[in-house]
């Protein structure tokens, strides 16, 4: 069910401030950045290896990512995982009893089908399940 780690969230009060660090300082390259309007975010991405390093920045005060902030300060978020029939993934972990924060897919960055498991079911980290987008 899993093919690989997709990501890393990265929880960021600014964009261009973060970039600073991991652009410009650690040399990663920039891949893409992009609003995400249904969680109110921007989102950067950085690709190491094959995985990449989402950075996360509300573009309001009442966002998931924003009350994360106000909680936790900035900090890794999220870790997402691909899976390669994200509805069937959802499916097989409700009836494992994963706790499951989307039932449904919804549309995230870059097009992809995305979901969330509840960090109660999974240790205290918030996993994403991520379907990639596909080509046309």
């Amino acid at each position: 069910m899993i093919e690989k780690v997709s990501h890393i969230g990265i929880a960021v009060q600014s964009l261009s401030e973060s970039l600073k660090v991991f652009e410009q300082a650690l040399g990663l390259p920039l891949q893409s950045i992009e609003v995400v309007e249904d969680q109110g975010v921007r989102v950067a991405m950085l690709p190491v290896g094959e995985t990449r390093l989402e950075l996360i920045e509300p573009m309001n005060e009442t966002g998931p990512i924003a009350s994360f902030l106000r909680r936790k300060g900035e900090g890794i978020h999220h870790l997402c995982l691909e899976v390669d029939d994200l509805p069937a993934a959802l499916e097989a972990l409700k009836q494992r009893g994963v706790r499951l924060v989307d039932e449904q897919p919804r549309i995230g960055a870059g097009g992809a089908k995305v979901a969330f498991l509840h960090p109660s079911s999974t240790h205290g980290v918030l996993l994403e399940l991520h379907e990639e987008a596909e080509c046309s």
